[in-house]
């Protein structure tokens, strides 16, 4: 018998190594084994397999199956490999002809009936079969996704049957093409005219969108926080190609699947304050993205910052400094990105009431110190704007105050402010370096002496500089302006309220 070699690929993060999958039958008792570290799902595809083989109509060999899945050291689970141990299986046995495999590479979970199901990790698999220079068969579900990648030829086949009559040229499989699916997304997203008042807040949003910077919102409760925040992705630039694979292959291994519909919208997470660590930074014994890579080149919004344990926002500011995390175990260890803008919202004091005067306030200093140190300093350093959002005065909630501009007026501001920054560097504002800072934010004397005396009051620290820096650089970039003015510093750092109470 010989010897067949079929191959598929593996998920390890985001990165989808090559499997061989090599299948040898020899004279011997009936028996099939896999090795090559596979976990549960993996080895209970024998019974799969078996039955798939024999419904679509082919014989199953009746003597001893060797399945190696090699590198053995590579750990193999879910269902992807159902697909390739049975063609291997029917290589192997000389039911299909080897030299057809060569080219092609197959994922895909069997049914008994032999009818193919969908798994997860499309859009890695794809990227790196285009740089395999191979052809790609996958399940109907699964094809329209990995299609996304330009370069790359997707076949769709929904069963085992199918894919045998395309191998010896009985039938074609279908080539998967998402240009029609995409060029009919309707993306409707909420606007900023909806947000009436509130126009410090605005226009904070606005410089927050154009150089991605984080943010945090302090106000009384029903001021319109969550709102402005749910409306920061109707403003944000548009993402680049690189960017929505990127994104969209986070999306694409975790368990909730990628839908096409959101291809090239940068993705709005919104975590619940009783959310953990792990469900923040992501983990597991398989470690699988969480919540900060699921919003990689998108939004992390965090509503009342307070109420989420201390110790869980503090894991979140080495990613946001690096923009990747790390996820170790004793088995296995996983690196994703973690390029997400940060917008959290949060009252200033227990009651909610802080901002608005003693007549609805009446938590003492005391209380309101303990709310707000409820929030680490190194993790609010870490935050580029502090705004606060007053209550709303009653006349511009009347259904007939002139509303604010719309979310397309205020994008292509956002989008001209953000080419200006890519014509400087490949970097937005927000994720400029040190010797960045340097070349692109430098200051004449009036500015740096204006910035310098805020250092001394607020008692600043030198990442707070640095940030203070690439906002005002930001500002001037809304401005059109080459140099950062006195009024883009002032500006910058009128948003540094915070830093007032953590640092008094």
């Amino acid at each position: 018998m010989k010897l067949a070699t079929i191959y598929t690929r593996a998920l390890t993060g985001i990165h989808a190594p090559q499997v061989s999958v090599e299948v040898h039958i020899s004279n011997g008792l009936p028996a099939l084994s896999i090795v090559g570290l596979p976990e549960a799902a993996v080895r209970e595809s024998k019974d799969r397999v078996r039955a798939a083989i024999i419904n679509s109509h082919f014989e199953f060999p009746t003597r001893k199956i060797t399945i190696n899945l090699a590198p053995a050291d590579l750990p193999k689970d879910g269902g992807r490999y159902d697909l390739p141990i049975a063609l291997g299986i029917l290589a192997a046995s000389e039911q299909m002809e080897l030299d057809q495999f060569e080219h092609y590479e197959f994922h895909g979970e069997l049914a008994l009936s032999g009818a193919l199901r969908k798994v997860n990790g499309s859009l890695p698999v794809a990227l790196a079969c285009k740089q395999a220079n191979r052809q790609l068969i996958l399940p109907p579900e699964n094809a329209n996704e990995a299609a996304l990648v330009e370069g790359v030829q997707v076949l769709s086949a929904d069963s085992l049957l199918s894919v045998c009559q395309h191998l010896k040229g009985l039938n074609t499989l279908p080539v998967a093409d998402v240009s029609t699916v995409i060029n009919h997304i309707d993306r409707q997203l909420p606007d900023m005219a909806d947000v009436r008042g509130q126009h410090h807040a605005r226009r904070a949003l606005e410089i927050a969108a154009a150089g991605r910077h984080n943010m945090l919102m302090v106000g009384p409760p029903g001021t319109g926080k969550s709102m402005l925040a749910s409306r920061l992705a109707s403003i944000l630039p548009p993402m680049t190609e690189q960017q929505a694979l990127e994104s969209a292959s986070i999306c694409s291994i975790s368990h909730q699947g990628f839908d096409i519909s959101q291809w090239k919208t940068r993705p709005f997470r919104n975590p619940h304050h009783t959310a953990s660590g792990v469900a923040l930074v992501g983990g597991g014994s398989k470690p699988a993205p969480g919540e900060i890579s699921l919003a990689h080149q998108g939004v992390l919004f965090l509503d009342e910052l307070t109420e989420y344990d201390r110790h869980v926002l503090d894991v979140l500011r080495e990613p946001m400094e690096t923009g990747r995390i790390s996820i170790s175990r004793a088995s296995r260890q996983a690196d994703f990105p973690a390029r997400f803008q940060l917008i959290a919202a949060m009252n200033p004091c227990p009651q909610g009431y802080a901002c608005n005067g003693k007549d609805l306030c009446q938590c003492s200093y005391n209380q309101q110190k303990k709310h707000r140190s409820k929030i680490s300093a190194p993790f609010l350093d870490r935050i580029d704007m502090h705004v606060e959002v007053p209550r709303i005065d009653k006349n511009a909630l009347d259904s007939h105050s002139p509303k604010g501009e719309s979310s397309e007026i205020i994008r292509e501001r956002v989008r001209q402010a953000y080419q200006r920054q890519l014509s400087r560097s490949p970097h937005c504002n927000a994720e400029l370096s040190v010797s960045e800072i340097e070349t692109f934010c430098a200051l004449q004397t009036p500015q740096k002496a204006l910035l310098n005396k805020a250092m001394d009051k607020l008692k600043l620290s030198a990442r707070a500089y640095h940030r203070i820096l690439k906002l005002a650089r930001t500002i001037a970039d809304i401005d059109n302006s080459d140099n950062i003015e006195i009024p883009h510093i002032s500006e910058a750092i009128s948003y540094r309220s915070l830093d007032r109470f953590f640092n008094a």
